[in-house]
C-alpha cells in the first residue's frame, strides 16, 4: 500500500499542468475557479486572491500564452484550463479582479463562491506578509461562515529576487490560521513551483485538510476517525479485527484499482510496526494501525490518499455518505413489488457468518450490536424479534434474519438499500451500486394472464373482529403457542410476521399483516386492501364474531381478483352459533370459498402451519378454480410437496453448517 500510494503522490505532483514565464505586478486580485463534472466532491467554483502589485495578472497571462507578456492589463479575461490538462481531470476557471476596474462589493462577492483561495505575497515585500494577517485573512473570514470556512493557501511570489526563503515568517502565521492549508513559494520568471501551485489549490478543495486533521491536536477529527473504523470493519471480512494480506489486497485493488506486491505490504506493516504497538497483530493489520496509517498520510501532506478511500466508500466532503450513495436510483412501476435477488442473499449470508461468532446459526443481542456498527443508529427494535424466528433465547436465527430482511425490502425498498449501503454491499459485491441486489418483479396483472408468477413473497391480511384470534395466528406463524405468547410485552409486539413455506418444493416467503380491527361502517384504508391472499378470522366461541367476516368480505373482496380464506379461530373452546342469516360454512358455500379453516395455538406444540402453506398457495395461484382449491387432492399435494422439502431443506442446511 505505502509503494503504490508513494508511487501515486509522485506521479501528482510531477505533473506540469502549464508553464508560466515571466511576472509583473499591476494593482489586482486574481480569481482561481474549479468546476468539477465527478462527484469526487461537489465543487462548483473557487478562487485565488492576490495581493495588489504581487505579479498575479502577469501570472496568468503567462499561464495562458506560455511567456512572459510585454503589456500587462489591470485585469485579464476569464481563463478555463481544460480538464484533460490537469491530474484530478478537472475544469479549472481563472477569474481576474482589479481593484481600478472593480468595485469591493464584486470582490465579496467571489469570495462568498470561493471553494479555495490562494493569497499572494512577494517574498521580497514585507509590507504585502503583514497584510497576509492584517487586511486579507480577516476579510476572508468576514465574508464565509465560520463552519464553512474556505481553504486558503499562502503563495510567497517573486522568489527569484531574493535568495532566502519566507518560510521563518509564514510557518508561524500558518500554524495560527488553521483555515491555512499549506504555504508555497513561487517563481514565473523561473518557473519554479508553478504547476504545484496550481496543483495546491486543486488538492485544497478536492482533498481539504479540515475536515480529516486537527493541527493543534496533531491528530485526526473524530468524524474522520469514525469514518474510518466503518471501512476497516467493512474490509475486515472476516470480522476477526484484523486486515489479512486478502483482505489488503481487496481493500487496496477496490480503493485504488491494482494489488499490492507482497514486499510493498510488508513494507506498510513495517512502517506501523516501529511506529506504534498493536498496530500489526497476527501479521495483519489492526484498526489501530489502520488509523495510525492515514494519520501518517494526512501528516505528510497526501490527503488524497485517505480521500480517495473515504469517497469510495460513499462520504462526501463533510464525512457524510452520499445520499446518491445511500439511495440509488430505482424505477418501481405500478403493482410490482421488490424483493432481494440470489447474490443479495449470498451476501446477506456472508454478513451472518461474520457476526455469527460462536456458531449456533442465531445472532445474540451482542452479535446484533457489533454487526450494526457500521449503522449511524440501531435499524432493529425489539418488535424485530416478534417479526420473525427466533431460538429458544429469543436471538433471531439465519431464518428470522433473512426473513427480515426480506420484509424490509418487500415494505421499505429504500431503507433496504440504505442498510445494503452502510454494509458496503456494492464494493463488497463490487456492483455499481447496491439497486443491484434488488428484483424488481413484473406487474401482477400479468401474472394473472399468463397464471403464473416469478415472486418469492406474498403478502396475507389478516382482517377479523377485535378479539377473534389474529394476533395469536400472526404470531403462530412464528411457531409460537399461546403460553409463548403471552410473554411478549406490549410495547415489543409486532404487526408483521414473514417465514418461510413450501409450496410445491418451491421456498416462498408469506409476510402475515395484521391489520386494525375498525368498525364495519368505517372504509378500510388502502393498505389493508392491498395484498396477495386475505385472511378473515372469527372466533368460534363469540357468537358475534363472524359478522364482522361476512360484512368485510361483502363489501370489499366479494368482486375482488383477491383470493380469501375463512379461519374458525379458537377452535378448542366451545363453538357458539353465529349471529348471522347464514351459518358460516353455509356462507362460504354460497360464496364459492374455502369451507371455514379451524385454528389453535393453545396446543403443547408449535401451531401447525398448514394454513399458511394453502395461504400461500391461494396467493400463487389466484386464477385456479375454487373447485380446484377445495378438491383434497390438491392441498394434499401442496401439504406433502411442503413437508417433503422442509425436511429436504433442513437437512441441507445442516450440512451447510457444518462446512461452515
Amino acid at each position: 500500500m505505502l509503494l503504490e500510494l508513494t508511487l501515486y503522490i509522485a506521479y501528482l505532483l510531477h505533473v506540469v499542468l502549464i508553464s508560466i514565464s515571466h511576472v509583473c505586478a499591476p494593482p489586482c486580485y486574481f480569481l482561481f475557479n474549479i468546476d468539477i463534472d465527478y462527484c469526487i466532491a461537489g465543487v462548483r467554483v473557487g478562487r485565488t486572491v492576490w495581493h495588489s502589485k504581487v505579479g498575479k495578472t502577469s501570472l496568468i497571462m503567462s499561464l495562458v500564452s506560455e511567456e512572459f507578456p510585454d503589456d500587462v492589463p489591470l485585469r485579464a479575461e476569464e481563463i478555463t484550463i481544460p480538464a484533460d490538462v490537469t491530474p484530478e481531470r478537472v475544469p479549472t476557471h481563472i477569474v481576474d479582479y482589479s481593484e481600478a476596474e472593480q468595485s469591493d462589493e464584486q470582490l465579496y462577492q467571489e469570495i462568498s463562491k470561493a471553494n479555495v483561495i490562494c493569497i499572494v505575497y512577494s517574498v521580497n515585500n514585507k509590507k504585502s506578509i503583514e497584510k497576509v494577517t492584517s487586511h486579507w485573512i480577516p476579510l476572508i473570514n468576514d465574508r464565509t461562515d465560520k463552519d464553512s470556512r474556505v481553504p486558503l493557501i499562502l503563495v510567497g511570489n517573486k522568489s527569484d529576487l531574493v535568495e532566502h526563503s519566507s518560510m521563518e515568517t509564514i510557518l508561524p502565521i500558518m500554524n495560527q490560521y488553521s483555515d491555512i492549508e499549506t504555504c508555497v513559494e513561487c517563481s514565473a520568471k523561473n518557473l519554479k513551483n508553478i504547476s504545484e501551485l496550481f496543483y495546491y489549490a486543486q488538492k485544497a478543495v478536492l482533498h481539504p485538510t479540515g475536515p480529516l486533521y486537527c493541527p493543534e491536536e496533531k491528530e485526526m477529527k473524530p468524524s474522520c476517525i469514525k469514518s474510518l473504523t466503518r471501512i476497516f470493519k467493512v474490509s475486515d471480512l472476516d470480522n476477526d479485527g484484523i486486515l489479512n494480506d486478502k483482505e489488503l489486497n481487496f481493500f487496496q485493488r477496490t480503493c485504488f484499482n491494482m494489488p499490492l506486491a507482497p514486499q510493498a505490504l510488508e513494507d506498510v506493516k513495517n512502517v506501523v510496526r516501529k511506529n506504534i504497538m498493536d498496530g500489526v497483530e497476527d501479521n495483519g493489520l489492526t484498526l489501530k494501525g489502520f488509523l495510525f496509517l492515514h494519520t501518517l498520510f494526512i501528516q505528510r501532506g497526501r490527503h488524497e490518499t485517505t480521500w480517495t478511500v473515504l469517497r469510495r466508500f460513499g462520504y462526501d466532503d463533510d464525512l457524510e455518505l452520499h445520499q446518491e450513495y445511500l439511495f440509488p436510483l430505482l424505477k418501481i412501476p405500478a403493482d410490482c413489488t421488490t424483493e432481494l435477488n440470489h447474490n443479495a442473499y449470498l451476501f446477506l449470508q456472508s454478513v451472518f457468518d461474520k457476526h455469527d461468532k460462536d456458531r449456533d446459526c442465531a445472532l445474540s443481542p451482542d452479535e446484533v450490536k457489533d454487526l450494526f456498527k457500521v449503522f449511524p443508529y440501531m435499524p432493529w427494535g425489539p418488535d424485530v424479534n416478534n417479526t420473525v424466528c427466533t431460538n429458544d433465547q429469543g436471538w433471531i436465527t439465519y431464518q428470522g434474519y433473512l426473513s427480515q430482511w426480506t420484509l424490509t425490502t418487500y415494505l421499505d425498498v429504500q431503507r433496504c438499500l440504505e442498510y445494503l449501503g452502510y454494509l458496503g454491499y456494492s464494493i463488497i459485491c463490487e456492483q455499481e451500486s447496491q439497486a443491484a441486489a434488488i428484483t424488481v418483479t413484473r406487474n401482477k396483472r400479468i401474472d394473472l394472464q399468463k397464471k403464473q408468477t416469478q415472486r418469492s413473497v406474498f403478502r396475507c391480511n389478516i382482517l377479523g373482529a377485535r378479539g377473534s384470534g389474529k394476533t395469536s395466528f400472526l404470531q403462530a406463524f412464528l411457531g409460537r403457542n399461546l403460553l409463548k405468547q403471552r410473554k411478549i410485552r406490549e410495547d415489543h409486539k409486532s404487526f408483521y410476521s414473514i417465514n418461510t413455506t413450501y409450496v410445491y418444493g418451491q421456498e416462498k416467503y408469506l409476510l402475515v399483516r395484521l391489520c386494525i380491527s375498525l368498525p364495519v361502517s368505517c372504509f378500510l384504508p388502502e393498505e389493508d386492501l392491498a395484498c396477495d391472499v386475505v385472511c378473515l378470522v372469527y372466533d368460534v366461541n363469540n357468537p358475534r364474531s363472524f359478522e364482522y367476516c361476512a360484512k368485510v368480505y361483502k363489501q370489499y373482496f366479494m368482486d375482488s381478483k383477491t383470493p380469501c380464506m375463512m379461519i374458525a379461530s379458537k377452535s378448542d373452546l366451545h363453538e357458539a352459533r353465529q349471529h348471522y342469516s347464514l351459518t358460516p360454512l353455509d356462507f362460504c358455500r354460497k360464496n364459492k370459498l374455502h369451507p371455514p379453516q379451524p385454528w389453535t395455538c393453545n396446543t403443547v406444540d408449535a401451531p401447525n402451519k398448514d394454513l399458511y402453506t394453502k395461504l400461500t398457495t391461494m396467493a400463487m395461484y389466484p386464477h385456479m378454480a375454487q373447485a380446484d382449491l377445495k378438491s383434497s387432492t390438491f392441498w394434499l399435494r401442496a401439504s406433502v410437496g411442503a413437508t417433503v422439502f422442509a425436511v429436504l431443506g433442513f437437512a441441507m442446511y445442516r450440512a451447510i453448517l457444518k462446512q461452515r
